[in-house]
């Protein structure tokens, strides 16, 4: 089995953020430019999912497309921005999720992959 990475305390080292996009060539642009700026070590598109939520007083029902990238916990804010100023959307779906244990050898390529050049 190989070694694991557990963080201690309450912030996370790294995370998994994820947006969505109404169109596959969106996602698929997004990600490529957030792992070519760095500021994530890999981004994955999956797709397409359906999505039901409330938009301006009214329940939508949209085919989006679905990016995850990862990244450490440190380069949240600048991915964040990246992805605010590059999106489509007026208010895109920004949200991130610890990553609480991984293999020791993922986790420590994603810190050297985002390390600013």
């Amino acid at each position: 089995m190989p070694a694991q990475r557990r963080v201690a305390g309450t912030e996370p080292q790294f995370l998994q953020v994820q947006t969505t996009t109404d169109s596959r060539a969106e996602a698929v642009e997004l990600a490529q430019a957030a792992v070519e700026a760095r500021l994530a070590a890999c981004a994955q598109v999956a797709g397409p999912i359906a999505s039901t939520y409330w938009w301006e007083e009214a329940l939508e029902r949209a085919e989006e497309w679905l990016v995850m990238l990862k990244l450490p916990a440190s380069r949240y804010d600048d991915l964040a921005e990246f992805l605010a100023e590059r999106h489509s959307y007026d208010d895109p779906e920004i949200t991130a999720i610890p990553i609480v244990a991984g293999s020791e050898s993922y986790l420590d390529w994603i810190a050297e992959e985002t390390k600013p050049q």
